[in-house]
């Protein structure tokens, strides 16, 4: 199974996951990706911060982008 690297930034310096995670895919990947934007900015938020700026890097074992989620595309428009 791969192993990806995930990269957090809520503002110029990031976050670094150095053992990786193992994941069947890279859309898993994204999907746990999504999950920890999420975690972030609901903890930043009852804090007083706004993270939405932020982003996490998806990244191969030897370093390189794969992709890049967005903390504001991790929130979903509500209906009505």
């Amino acid at each position: 199974m791969p192993r990806y690297i995930f990269k957090l930034f809520t503002g110029e310096e990031g976050v670094f996951d150095g053992d990786g995670t193992e994941l069947p895919s890279l859309d898993a990947a994204e999907a746990e990706a999504i999950k920890d934007a999420r975690l972030l900015m609901s903890s930043a938020i009852l804090r007083g911060h706004d993270v939405s700026g932020g982003r996490v890097e998806i990244c191969d074992e030897a370093g390189n982008l794969l992709r890049t989620v967005l903390f504001k595309d991790t929130i979903r428009p509500r209906d009505g």
